[in-house]
This record gives structure tokens, C-alpha cells and sequence, in this order.
């Protein structure tokens, strides 16, 4: 390490769409100082989407159920990142456990800056539809109060000769990842599978992104008797899936990760909202509004992250979009 070089301590433990929306801030970053190095510390799983760093970043995956679990954890945990000898640290989760890695660093005159969640703001948000300022954003606010100011110059984890995908893909190529976390924000599966029917009617070629066990089966049964429709669900890597999605014309997605791992990999997206809505600061990178999907009623968003269930028991934010009006905008986006 050059003597004149600086360290920035990059701290983001979950969840993957969070993550992932971590990375054009941080390549951004580290393409305009490269005399800056930057260790970013994350889950093992999460550090995997950090594909072809630049020279100046290192992704340390960290285990935070086991070797750095409980109060000995910590500690544990305090000496690693000591030992990155960071001049600067940006929390950019802002949670309990980043509270206290923050508190130890300013103790020894490190400079921290944290994210701003705007809890506060979230009222506005539910009540009022105020939006609220995309969180790649913020993050990149946290940097320059760092004293390193950037632009989002981030383009894509991959470049044209770094593409390598384990199947060969068919255009025109609609991906459709149609499962999220939370109930309330996952557009109801039959209606999703007639979307698919339809897409596929017309000449699209549909690959669906889901997750192993029940998801790869319930997709199993969309995709037979359909030639144009294929399962990748539970098949593959994340860094092939990420590839995968790089090679579609168009992805669709929920409120979810996939929308986030799709937009690094340089695809546009149609994001599908129910009870939440772009204003809560989500939409992935490089996306707009236009490509965003939602009814905009009255009762939503009804939350900033997703519930388990609708509070008003009907979901009518998303089983009042057909099924056609998504292949519409679908054909829109892709001309």
C-alpha cells in the first residue's frame, strides 16, 4: 500500500437488495479515487455480488451468525475491522450493531459518517406521498460528507467480454423474477402466470427467476407445455444469475432484490409496487419512474418495506393490474 494512500470502511450487512443498490455508489467511488482503498464488509452471501471489483476495493464477507455472534462477537468483530486501519467509515446501514462500530471508531478520532434513514420522514411518506430521496443517493451523500464527492459513473458488473452464461438465450427475452418477500408486495401468481401465457403468446421468449425449493417448483409448472417459457429458477449461481439477467432484453420484478441485481448487471426493468411505491426510495439504479408499474391508490404505500399481509385485507394495489396492462408496458419499454 502506497504510504500516502487513505482507507474507507464501507459497512452494509443486509439485506441483498440494499446491498446491491450499495455498488454503483462504491465502484463510483472508487473509480474517481483510486488512491483511495475501500474495504467493504457485508454477509459472505451479499459479498458475492460485488463481480469485478475495481483494483481498490476489497469485499470481506463477514459471518455474523456464528464466529461474530453475541457480545464476544462483537469484539471479535471491533479487532478484524481495527485491523483494516480505516481513516474513515461509512455506515451505511445505520442499525444497532453498525451504532456500535461507529461509536468505537469515533473514540479513536476516525471520521464516521452515516446513512440517513429518515425514519422520521417516514409518516410523510405513508400519510402524505411525499417521496423520498432514492438510498443509492444517500449513500453517495455519505461520501461526500466523507470529504469524497462522486457522480454515479457505475455502467454494469460486467462488460461485454466478461459475460458468461450457462444457457443460451432466445430473443426477444422477457425475465420475469415474480416473487418478493412479503406478501403485499408480490403480484398474485396466477395472474403473473397469465401475463406469462400472454407474453409468450405473442412471440416472447420468458425466463423466470426464483429461488430453490417451492419457488422452483411452482415456476416448474408454469413453464410446462409452454416452449417459450423456461424455468432458470434454483438452476444456477447468483453470480450466473446475475449474468442471466444481464443477457434479457427486459427484466420484471417485483419490489425485490431481483430488480436491483438486474439493474447492475445493466438490463432495464419493469418493477412491479403494491404496497409500497417508488417515492419510498427504492427504485433500482439507472431505472425511472416510467418504468415503474403501480396504481398509485389512495392506500398506498401502506409501508416503506413490505408486511406480510394487506392491512385492509383486499391488495387491491396489485390485483387491479391486469395482466395485459403489464404486457403493454412491457412492450413500450423494450419498443
Amino acid at each position: 500500500m502506497n504510504v500516502t494512500e487513505k482507507r474507507m470502511l464501507v459497512i452494509r450487512f443486509s439485506a441483498l437488495g440494499d446491498v446491491a443498490m450499495t455498488i454503483p455508489a462504491i465502484y463510483s467511488l472508487a473509480e474517481k479515487y483510486p488512491q483511495l482503498h475501500i474495504d467493504v464488509v457485508t454477509r459472505p452471501f451479499f459479498a458475492r455480488l460485488f463481480i469485478n471489483p475495481p483494483s481498490n476495493v476489497t469485499v470481506h464477507g463477514i459471518d455474523l451468525n456464528n464466529r461474530y455472534k453475541g457480545v464476544r462477537g462483537t469484539l471479535r468483530l471491533l479487532k478484524y475491522l481495527r485491523n483494516l486501519k480505516p481513516d474513515y467509515v461509512a455506515d451505511l446501514h445505520n442499525v444497532l450493531r453498525t451504532w456500535v462500530i461507529d461509536r468505537y471508531f469515533k473514540l479513536r478520532n476516525v471520521k464516521v459518517e452515516m446513512v440517513d434513514k429518515l425514519r422520521k420522514n417516514r409518516k410523510d411518506i405513508l400519510k402524505k406521498g411525499i417521496s423520498q430521496p432514492n438510498f443509492i443517493n444517500r449513500y453517495v451523500e455519505v461520501f461526500s460528507r466523507l470529504g469524497y464527492p462522486v457522480n454515479l459513473t457505475f455502467d454494469s458488473l460486467f462488460d461485454d467480454t466478461q459475460r458468461e452464461h450457462p444457457v443460451e438465450i432466445n430473443h426477444p427475452a422477457i425475465g420475469i423474477a415474480p416473487f418478493a418477500r412479503y406478501y403485499n408486495k408480490t403480484y398474485p401468481p396466477a395472474m403473473m402466470k397469465e401475463t406469462v401465457d400472454l407474453l409468450t403468446a405473442k412471440g416472447y421468449n420468458v425466463y423466470l427467476f426464483g429461488g430453490r425449493g417451492k419457488e422452483a417448483e411452482e415456476l416448474a409448472h408454469w413453464q410446462a407445455g409452454n416452449d417459450r417459457c423456461i424455468s432458470l429458477a434454483g438452476r444456477f449461481t447468483l453470480e450466473e444469475e446475475l449474468a442471466l439477467m444481464g443477457e434479457m432484453d427486459l427484466m420484471v420484478s417485483m419490489d425485490s432484490a431481483n430488480q436491483h441485481m438486474a439493474a447492475l448487471a445493466g438490463t432495464k426493468v419493469l418493477s412491479i409496487w403494491g404496497s409500497t411505491t417508488p417515492g419510498c426510495g427504492f427504485l433500482g439504479y439507472h431505472q425511472t419512474e416510467d418504468n415503474a408499474l403501480y396504481l398509485n391508490i389512495e392506500c398506498q404505500p401502506c409501508t416503506v418495506a413490505g408486511s406480510p399481509e394487506c392491512p385492509l385485507g383486499h391488495l387491491n394495489c396489485l390485483n387491479g393490474i391486469t395482466p395485459q396492462s403489464i404486457v403493454n408496458k412491457i412492450e413500450s419499454l423494450i419498443g
